[in-house]
């Protein structure tokens, strides 16, 4: 159930009605808007809608939400979610590309890493400190050093940081040192570690599961928003199917529907999804095209040294030449690069 307010509601009378639907044993989320705030009420509803709410004084109207996905349908919030992190908009009129490492390496790797992205214009950069990988034996992250690397690299370059968390343990001390927070494919359904990053106050990408549906991956995004997080990005990566070709397969279709079921901002990770550089830069092109709010791509100083990932990670050159082709397809579709 959905309650709009007035506009110019005073917060003493949003406070008396949070605390009236509280003592109905619900759960209210308020969100603020620029104009009038929306009070989200999640438990059961069915007898509520027409239980009097509507005749508060402060409320405009009460509507039901049909949608299993309650706070993340476009049934609540209908103007797109745009993401503020340091002076970068995410799912507004900007495109917004995200790239850097696979992971961090060592010191100066990801200095060398930091100072490519600045110089190409990228004003955030990706590279993990924890490494989820199918095998044991590859490669696992420098874990907290890794982190402390990424913060120093923000304090001496003034570019913002991304990385993965994969752990409830350790959800606090990454946003301690980093600007976003990813949860990865792997752990898109590992619902403590979703409801944990839906305390923080930083910035969340949620990658979609290898073999996830649209609701799913919604519902998923649901456990963050309801427990206080409002800042989360979807992120599609390609899902597995029985193609051999590329890695993944990389559903554009799924950024169409995602942009028609729900407000929050939708990147897309093509690194993920094809396994292989040579076709990076045209899923990059077409997902600019199909919608997407921006990308996440892996870039390395030299991928022949990568530890994680080279073969997908593109050498400098690219990520010139790709910034370069995606400025007219961006144009085009009314976006901003």
């Amino acid at each position: 159930m959905i309650i709009v307010l007035k506009p110019k509601t005073k917060k003493e009378d949003i406070d008396s009605l949070i605390e009236k639907i509280k003592a109905k044993d619900l759960k209210p989320v308020a969100f603020e808007g620029e104009e009038r705030t929306v009070i989200h009420v999640l438990g059961d509803t069915k007898e509520e809608v027409g239980n009097g709410w509507s005749s508060i004084r402060c409320v405009e109207k009460v509507m039901r939400i049909l949608k299993p996905y309650k706070l993340a349908s476009k049934e609540h919030h209908s103007h797109k979610t745009v993401i503020r992190v340091g002076g970068v908009t995410i799912g507004g009129s900007d495109f917004v590309v995200i790239a850097g490492p696979c992971s961090v390496e060592n010191e100066k790797q990801i200095m060398e890493s930091a100072k490519l992205m600045k110089a190409n214009g990228i004003k955030i950069m990706r590279a993990s400190a924890f490494k989820p990988r199918t095998s044991p034996y590859s490669f696992q992250g420098l874990g907290i050093e890794g982190l402390k690397l990424l913060k120093k690299v923000r304090e001496e370059t003034g570019i913002l940081v991304e990385t993965e968390i994969m752990d409830v343990r350790d959800v606090g001390i990454t946003a301690e040192h980093v600007d976003v927070l990813r949860v990865g494919a792997r752990n898109m359904q590992n619902f403590d570690l979703l409801k944990e990053v839906g305390k923080i106050d930083k910035p969340v990408i949620l990658k979609r599961g290898i073999a996830a549906t649209i609701k799913e991956f919604l519902m998923a995004a649901e456990y963050i928003l309801m427990n206080g997080n409002k800042n989360v990005i979807l992120c599609e990566r390609g899902i597995r199917t029985f193609e051999t070709a590329y890695r993944n397969t990389l559903d554009l279709g799924a950024v169409a529907v995602l942009q028609k079921e729900t407000h929050l901002p939708i990147i897309v990770d093509p690194s993920h999804a094809a396994g292989r550089r040579d076709l990076i830069i045209l899923l990059c092109k077409a997902s600019a095209a199909v919608g997407a709010d921006g990308l996440l791509i892996e870039v390395h100083p030299n991928p022949e040294e990568s530890l994680s990932d080279g073969a997908q990670s593109l050498y400098p050159e690219q990520l010139t030449t790709l910034l370069k082709e995606l400025k007219p397809v961006c144009a085009a579709v009314g976006r901003k690069l």
